[in-house]
């Protein structure tokens, strides 16, 4: 029995489509309230028969703040993967993001530790990683420094796979995945789908930073192989930063622009711009009571150059990355498949 959590997300979406066409037994976590048409509209995306492999699923409902509820589900599991995680950039969800990514990740260990489970893979994030010095590309190595510029959702997956790592050192078995901006069709109003929509809406900027770019089904495709049976020994209890290419912003935005058919940013959102507009919008959600539609988070930083090195897998194992423009394709095809 293969565990799942963030079934309904990004990744755990095309993660249960891998599992259940390779016919495994999995149990997929969600909250009572958790909507399943996206994980539907994933399959639905890929295969003919979208429902039938739905049906495979064991879906139950348990809260991972919920010691009590969660650990009872892991009994009989062999198998865990970590992909739920609350992703925010809103100051005023900082606290609320850090407990629960945090303390539902020592509860799925602890429960995982309590059932014996034999290995689990957690899905952590180039953002648990630290900046590299001197024009340097990020590695599993660069260790994360603690600081103000920090984001909360950085500090939320450190501190998760600190859990990981703690779990370890008890006697759990693991291995840990960092992607960079994850690339694939899901929800186009959340995550990095929601750049496409947003392009597909007409967006006129774009920003000159540097960043790195992976598709989904290359994170599902190696988190499974880490997982197999062969490969584990030698993987367990290590990190793999997991990313295809470093790209610009603008490089990536116009090459989305290409795929949809929609005219490119035209305009160069410099920092001092990104800076007014988030005060802008910060001032106008007092006004509106809405959430602000950016953040400084989410503008901070969008025009610095940061590279990451996505080789270890590709040495350890052979790993191919998909080209991210056959990435960009496939997704915004998927999007104007829904807008037709």
């Amino acid at each position: 029995m293969i565990f799942v959590t963030g079934g309904t997300g990004l990744v755990g979406a095309h993660l249960l489509l891998e599992l259940t066409k390779q016919g495994k037994k999995v149990r997929a976590l969600k909250r009572e309230t958790s909507n399943l048409q996206q994980v539907k509209k994933t399959f639905s995306c890929y295969v003919e028969n979208a429902q039938q492999l739905f049906d495979q699923i064991e879906w139950v409902n348990a809260d991972m703040l919920d010691y009590y509820s969660l650990e009872p589900l892991l009994a009989g599991v062999t198998e865990v993967y970590h992909c739920a995680a609350i992703v925010s950039f809103r100051k005023k969800e900082r606290q609320e993001m850090i407990h629960s990514n945090v303390e539902g990740t020592a509860n799925l260990v602890n429960a995982a530790l309590a059932n014996g489970v034999k290995r689990i893979c957690h899905v952590s994030s180039i953002a648990a990683l630290g900046k590299a010095q001197n024009g340097e590309p990020v590695t599993e190595e660069t260790n994360w420094v603690p600081s103000k510029k920090v984001s909360a959702y950085s500090d939320s997956k450190f501190h998760s796979e600190t859990e990981i790592w703690r779990g370890i050192e008890e006697g759990l078995d693991a291995v840990i995945v960092n992607p960079s901006i994850i690339f694939g069709p899901g929800n186009w109003e959340s995550g990095s789908a929601k750049f496409f929509k947003t392009i597909w809406d007409g967006m006129k900027f774009y920003t000159k930073g540097t960043t790195g770019f992976v598709d989904v089904r290359d994170v599902v495709r190696a988190m499974v192989l880490l997982m197999d049976s062969e490969n584990f020994e030698k993987c367990k209890n290590q990190r793999y930063l997991l990313n295809a290419e470093n790209l610009s912003y603008q490089n990536v935005f116009f090459q989305i622009a290409d795929a949809l058919n929609k005219p490119r940013p035209s305009v160069f959102a410099s920092d001092f711009m990104t800076g007014i507009a988030w005060r802008a919008a910060a001032i106008g959600s007092l006004f509106t009571r809405k959430p602000a539609a950016i953040t400084r988070e989410v503008a901070t930083g969008r025009n610095e150059v940061h590279n990451y090195d996505g080789s270890k897998i590709t040495r350890t194992l052979g790993f191919d990355y998909t080209p991210l423009s056959d990435s960009i394709r496939f997704t915004a095809s998927c999007l104007l498949n829904d807008y037709k």
